[in-house]
């Protein structure tokens, strides 16, 4: 392996380094010169996906407000005054009706997210209807309801549920000082119930919370030595919230951004990289860097569960200056 590109850590022929992953291999490959390490990465993710497509998805708040979760970031919680009001779960034909409009508009993946910490049996029968109906319509299909037993996601993998999506947020370490309404390991468990019934994980976390760079390492490494790595990652920038903890917590550094999207991407190679929420506060320059550090995932539409999203226009634009093309619906 080439010396200027860092220590050869496995005895993988291409000199990239496999999994169990430590902190110190993970570190290392994070530190390297900014040019070495986007070089890396850019030469994994052309190794595993078409360089020049971005999966697009949509994301629907199906129940908004009044979760008795205390998630620091988040304006859905009950224990923060965010000035967000509760409402009731959305109604199966209405979901059904929203996401006929996505997949016309071009998305191919269809993410429902409830703020719950975890669904009750009242509303499983809903839920279940929602994921039928979006699988009818040809898209691949995602839900984020909190924490799942084993019962509720074999439930939700016979109905055609292809990704659950639950976020493990940061490193073990910092966990505790973002949320205390449950564990971390609360998560690992959630996470072994979707594998267990067969679904696909979808999992990331949140970076730009007071955390410091080893936590987005850590983070990175819990999610590489998963039994499987995640199907999908999504990185979060922070969006900071008024009447929430995080409310005024610093912006994470641009080029460290896109340090942790070059990781992802070179510790979990055939995962799909999603570079989610805090893109209104990027700039063009630095979303074509973290495409080219290997996210090939977005969320599209104007809002992102309670937030601000780009418009569809403002990405069709970058992707037409970019020369990006979304992924093609059969080839999912």
């Amino acid at each position: 392996m080439n010396a200027e590109l860092g220590p050869d850590l496995t005895s993988d022929p291409l000199g990239w380094a496999l999994p169990p992953w430590t902190r110190a291999e993970a570190q290392a490959i994070h530190d390297l010169p900014f040019n070495d390490l986007l070089f890396r990465a850019q030469t994994i993710h052309r190794e595993n996906f078409d360089p020049n497509r971005v999966q697009l998805s949509r994301l629907l708040s199906i129940k908004t407000g009044g979760c008795p979760e205390d998630c620091g970031y988040c304006s859905q919680s009950s224990h923060h005054q965010s000035g967000l009001k509760a409402s009731k779960l959305m109604e199966v034909k209405r979901v059904i009706a929203e996401a006929t409009k996505a997949r016309d508009a071009g998305a191919t993946r269809y993410c429902m997210g409830a703020a719950w910490r975890s669904p009750k049996e009242r509303d499983m029968d809903a839920v279940v209807a929602m994921v039928e109906g979006v699988k009818a319509l040809g898209m691949e299909t995602c839900m984020t309801l909190g924490m799942l037993d084993l019962g509720q996601a074999q439930r939700l993998k016979q109905a055609g549920l292809d990704y659950y999506n639950h976020n493990i947020d940061t490193s073990e370490r910092y966990y505790s000082e973002v949320i205390s309404t449950r564990t971390f390991a609360d998560r690992l468990d959630t996470l072994a119930n979707v594998r267990d019934s067969g679904m696909k994980v979808c999992c990331g976390g949140i970076v730009g919370m007071g955390e410091e760079k080893a936590d987005r390492i850590d983070m990175l490494v819990t999610l590489a030595n998963l039994p499987e790595p995640p199907d999908s990652v999504p990185i979060n920038m922070l969006i900071p919230i008024e009447g929430t903890p995080l409310g005024e917590a610093d912006p994470i550094e641009p080029i460290e951004f896109v340090r942790t999207i070059a990781l992802a991407r070179i510790m979990m190679p055939k995962s799909h990289v999603r570079l989610s929420a805090g893109r209104t506060a990027m700039s063009d320059e630095m979303q074509a860097l973290c495409f080219f550090a290997g996210a090939n995932s977005i969320f599209v539409g104007d809002t992102l569960l309670t937030a601000e999203n780009p418009g569809e226009d403002k990405d069709s634009a970058l992707f037409r200056r970019l020369g990006i093309k979304p992924f093609a619906r059969e080839a999912l």
